[in-house]
């Protein structure tokens, strides 16, 4: 999710094919959807991810949450934003009744009615920078990329936690902190939380259950620049946003290897942060300039033809 690292130079890139015989495949719903959906000016969006219908965008400027038709590239508010609030990274849960939001250097973690767009609860972390949130059927799992933790937030049923349900699982292990910014992109896998080393540019593997981390072995590869993380079955993305680039892994059945197979991008990415998989589609936000351009500013969803699992 969110990264000051020092811009890299800008500039575009074509689409990267690391094995000759990869092929890009389009989505069925590639023909219908449009190339780009625009936000509202200064909207300034760091979070997305999708219910498998709508995308939701969260606003790092006031918190609020976008809701929008990939099909159409129809949208509109779904959350009111405030004062003082900020969304970075946002998940819902399987069933669709909730949506799960971290709010940055707020120190705050909430969850909202995902038809509604009601708020119906929010929670006081005691951290340094919450980042990005997984939401799995046993919890919600929210990265601080300045405390070596994982927030977590227990889902045992239909209920919504209490307010003091929240909890703090410290990182132990190979993942080591340092100055800056250091674990962003968070996604849950059989194996276990896989996460994103954005100042290391690496990808490592967190037990959930113990906090107990290793190395995920990429070979030569970087990920460098790592934002946000999409999985699917075994096919990992990892959105790279200075680079304005996804570089899409192979990831072994027990997560402890995985190998780069592809690059992708397009032409009006402008420093993607997070991307969500709509059918054979990625949708990615453009951080842009992280907010500070101010209200004027405009902002969009980028499309991007996703690579099929096994296409090698």
């Amino acid at each position: 999710m969110l990264h000051t690292q020092s811009p890299a130079p800008k500039r575009r890139l074509t689409a990267a094919v690391i094995t000759s015989a990869l092929l890009l495949v389009p989505g069925a719903a590639a023909a219908q959807s449009p190339d780009r959906i625009d936000l509202p000016p200064g909207w300034a969006p760091e979070g997305i991810t999708t219910d498998g219908t709508h995308l939701f965008a969260g606003s790092l400027a006031d918190g609020a949450i976008w809701r929008s038709d990939p099909a159409t590239g129809e949208g509109a508010v779904l959350a009111e934003g405030a004062e003082g609030r900020v969304t970075v990274g946002i998940d819902p849960e399987a069933d669709g009744s909730r949506l799960w939001a971290v709010g940055g250097p707020t120190g705050e973690i909430r969850a909202y009615d995902l038809e509604s767009g009601e708020l119906l609860q929010a929670y006081p972390v005691e951290g340094g920078f919450l980042n990005d949130v997984a939401v799995t059927d046993e919890a919600v799992y929210v990265t601080d990329s300045f405390v070596p933790q994982i927030v977590t937030i227990p889902l045992t049923d239909d209920t919504l936690p209490a307010a003091d349900a929240v909890e703090s699982l410290p990182i132990s292990g190979e993942l080591e902190y340092v100055d800056g910014f250091n674990v962003n992109g968070i996604v849950a896998s059989p194996a276990g939380l896989i996460v994103v080393h954005s100042g290391e540019g690496a990808l490592f593997l967190i037990d959930p259950a113990t906090g107990e981390s290793s190395r995920i072995d990429i070979g030569e590869a970087s990920v460098s620049n790592g934002d946000g993380l999409e999985l699917d079955g075994q096919t990992l993305y990892v959105v790279r946003n200075r680079l304005n680039q996804v570089a899409v892994f192979e990831l072994a059945e027990d997560a402890t290897s995985a190998t780069l197979v592809g690059e992708l991008t397009a032409d009006d990415l402008d420093v993607p942060t997070t991307a969500a998989l709509v059918g054979g589609d990625l949708w990615a936000v453009n951080a842009r300039d992280f907010g500070e351009g101010g209200p004027e500013v405009e902002y969009w969803i980028t499309r991007i033809e996703a690579m099929a699992p096994g296409d090698e």
